[in-house]
């Protein structure tokens, strides 16, 4: 049974390619999402995308305590077409025109293929949309946020682990240098902590070397010894042999979709690995942009949403260990329990 409330699927009307976006729920306020212009061997996965990650945005807001329910919009490119500039125009003014026909229940920001730019092009034709250029007056380039957000959840761990919030002496390894990678690897040196980290682009190197962290291969370095793994990349690190091999105390990062099946949150926390949800450590690049552009609050409140995450994590930590729960069962509840107690979805 679908549990969305809307899946538009359109033929771009200028590009003649898939536009797809799912609204997954209102329950909590207008549904927010990236877009993701990807390359599938067929539309249809595009649409599993759109249905999964919409879903995850919906418990993302509904942790976060953010009035905003979960949708994403996806742009199925066949495998091997590459856009021009016209036709990247075209494709992100079909994905307005559907966002313009769902009246206000959906905004959309950048997700896998696009950024800022895209935002802009988009935002010709419809205010629902977040992640414009500075200049223009949005929020920009969301993974600073994001990689604060992060350390945000990374301190609940330490709290947890050790009593205290401070990150210094700490030993954590950063798998991905990207640009919330990067990011977080700064903010992580800047507080003392440890760091080894590595990236699939040996170019990434560099920023090794300005963190003063130790440089490990990606298939070396998530059974390193640390305190703490941070997946930074791509999603599906986690899976049985990986979780069996890891020597860390907790595993908490940005990457989205980190475990390559739901039940290896059971294994992690059978090897005592506490493990936090990823659409909660990720949250902050999507809970400033909607704070500051949707919902128009003042830039030092915008951030203090994103710095509450801390808080979030240390919650569900407790709430977790005191019913004998994972994390993410701890998440799911709270998520089910803010969307019950919500009035029903919002209209156009």
């Amino acid at each position: 049974m679908l549990d969305h409330e809307q899946v538009v699927i359109r033929t771009g009307r200028r590009s003649r390619l898939p536009v797809i976006v799912a609204v997954h729920s209102t329950v909590l306020g207008p549904a927010a999402g990236g877009l993701r212009l990807w390359h599938y061997p067929d539309w249809r996965d595009g649409l599993d995308d759109a249905l999964r990650l919409s879903a995850a945005m919906t418990s993302k807001f509904a942790v976060a305590g953010l009035p905003s329910g979960g949708g994403k919009a996806v742009v199925a490119l066949p495998e091997g077409m590459v856009l021009d500039a016209d036709r990247r125009r075209e494709v992100l003014h079909d994905v307005a025109d559907v966002i313009v026909a769902l009246g206000g229940t959906y905004a959309t920001g950048p997700d896998v293929g696009t950024g800022p730019d895209d935002m802009a092009s988009i935002g010709d034709i419809t205010p629902h949309v977040f992640c414009r250029p500075a200049h223009l007056g949005g929020s920009g380039d969301s993974s600073p946020h994001t990689a604060q957000g992060t350390l945000a959840a990374l301190r609940a761990v330490s709290r947890r682990l050790y009593g205290t919030s401070s990150l210094a002496g700490r030993t954590l390894s950063v798998v991905g240098l990207g640009r919330v990678g990067a990011a977080l690897a700064r903010l992580l040196a800047a507080e003392g902590a440890a760091l080894t980290v590595t990236d699939v682009d040996p170019g990434k190197r560099k920023v090794c070397d300005e963190v003063g962290a130790v440089w490990l291969s990606p298939d070396k370095i998530l059974a390193a010894e640390v305190d703490i793994v941070v997946p930074a990349a791509l999603g599906s690190v986690l899976d049985e042999p990986t979780v069996r091999g890891l020597r860390c105390r907790a595993v908490a990062g940005p990457a989205n979709n980190q475990l390559a099946t739901p039940d290896v949150a059971d294994l992690l926390h059978q090897r005592g690995v506490i493990w936090v949800p990823d659409y909660v450590a990720s949250a902050g690049g999507v809970i400033h942009a909607i704070s500051a552009e949707l919902h128009r609050l003042p830039a030092a409140e915008a951030r203090a949403r994103v710095d509450a995450i801390e808080d979030t994590v240390t919650d569900l930590l407790r709430t977790a260990e005191s019913r004998g729960q994972t994390p993410a069962q701890a998440a799911d509840e709270l998520a089910r329990r803010r969307l019950r107690a919500a009035p029903g979805p919002t209209g156009p």
